[in-house]
């Protein structure tokens, strides 16, 4: 899916197809690099260890056929963050929380 979009939608239901396919797509298909290379449902749905170890066994195999392509060092796939947010909160409210 691509970004593309009318500056207007014609009718309330086009707008409702329109965020219907795009959520899709950005919530399911579309990787995030802040959150390493994962879509956000693999991150809610606890999935993230499952699909960075995948990712390791196809880097795994890359270098063993080609190591000179990753200058001789194993490559790995990126870590998510240990912490995400929309809007971060404040350091005394998280201390407040703790």
């Amino acid at each position: 899916m691509g970004t593309t979009r009318a500056k207007r939608f014609g009718s309330l239901a086009d707008a409702r197809a329109f965020c219907e396919a795009f959520f899709g797509y950005y919530n399911h298909e579309h990787r995030h690099s802040g959150i390493g290379l994962h879509t956000p449902a693999s991150v809610h749905h606890g999935t993230v260890g499952e699909v960075r170890a995948l990712r390791q066994q196809t880097l795994d195999a890359a270098y063993t056929a080609h190591p000179a392509r990753f200058g001789h060092r194993r490559p790995q796939p990126p870590r998510p963050p240990t912490a995400a947010w929309i809007n971060k909160p404040s350091q005394e409210a998280l201390i407040q929380t703790a």
